[in-house]
């Protein structure tokens, strides 16, 4: 919101003001037990992935810590990462093009909100190569950020997961928001052909 006075001469001086919340909600020991099963089967699903050797796990905090993102990776040795700069339309481009060498690149953006940099590469690119005989097979691994306990605020946030479904029609857009649901997406997704985008959302 914007927080606005008059100055002298009839000039009107604007600033922007965050809002702050000062009453952050805690989790319940219930909720905190839920998200640490949903991490700890997102490790897991890491896991059973690596276990293909074609796999490759690129992104954002793949082989540096900065992200939630690092720790789930927890156990695959660093020669199947590789870490990308803030280059999301590169990022998937070059996933794409890996895939098609025969590799399964598993592509990580920590956060849904910055993915909206790759939507040429999703909706022009990797949804629209099968229609030319080509056979992409990328997994696509996002997040939506949390608001509890602490909010990241609206440009880490949202969850664009109808509007990239709505836009694309050979890659699988599916959101998970248990432990159980991570475990079969993840399998699904390495069994079935095809790219899939999956939305991790623990809430």
């Amino acid at each position: 919101m914007q927080e606005c006075h008059m100055l002298k001469g009839g000039m009107r001086e604007c600033n922007l003001v965050l809002p702050v919340s000062t009453n952050l909600p805690a989790r319940r020991a219930q909720s905190a037990r839920t998200v640490l099963a949903f991490h700890k089967a997102v490790n897991q699903s890491m896991l059973m992935l690596a276990k293909d050797p074609r796999t490759k796990f690129i992104g954002q905090s793949v082989c540096f810590d900065g992200a939630s993102i690092y720790d789930s990776l927890e156990g695959i040795p660093m020669e199947r990462r590789l870490e990308m700069p803030v280059i999301e339309d590169f990022q998937l481009g070059y996933c794409t093009g890996l895939s098609l060498t025969g590799k399964i690149p598993v592509c990580i953006f920590p956060r849904m909100d910055f993915m909206l940099l790759a939507m040429n590469q999703l909706v022009n690119h990797l949804d629209k190569l099968p229609l030319y005989d080509w056979k992409p097979k990328v997994i696509l691994r996002t997040r939506v950020g949390s608001k509890v306990p602490i909010d990241a605020g609206p440009q880490h946030t949202q969850n664009y997961t109808k509007e990239f479904n709505d836009m694309t029609c050979r890659v699988m857009v599916k959101e998970v928001h248990t432990a159980a649901e991570v475990t079969q997406v993840y399998k699904d997704a390495m069994r079935g052909d095809g790219s899939w985008l999956i939305v991790e959302n623990p809430g």
